[in-house]
């Protein structure tokens, strides 16, 4: 009985260590599956944008949609700059 409450403490221990040393760290695991995702819509958008813009019809439409992907480019390119400042990315 004296073991199993002994192995219990340990493991309570140990788990408190990880948890306190940042083993678990979950906001910088949420921050770098932000950056990771706002950068792979920037490239997304930036290829799309430079696609688009080659074979482009010319009506109002064909500009409205160009228009729209680059802002969604430059919002998402934007989000990956800040968010990589505040992440820890390998």
């Amino acid at each position: 009985m004296k073991q199993l409450k002994l192995i219990v403490l340990m493991s309570i221990l140990f788990s408190s260590m990880l948890f306190s040393a940042g083993f678990f760290n979950e906001d910088n695991a949420k921050q770098k599956a932000e950056y990771l995702e706002n950068a792979r819509l920037c490239k997304l958008f930036t290829k799309k944008v430079e696609k688009y813009r080659s074979t482009m019809r010319d009506d109002i439409l064909a500009t409205a949609s160009l228009a729209s992907y680059e802002y969604r480019a430059k919002l998402f390119c934007k989000k990956a700059e800040e968010a990589k400042s505040k992440v820890k990315v390998k």
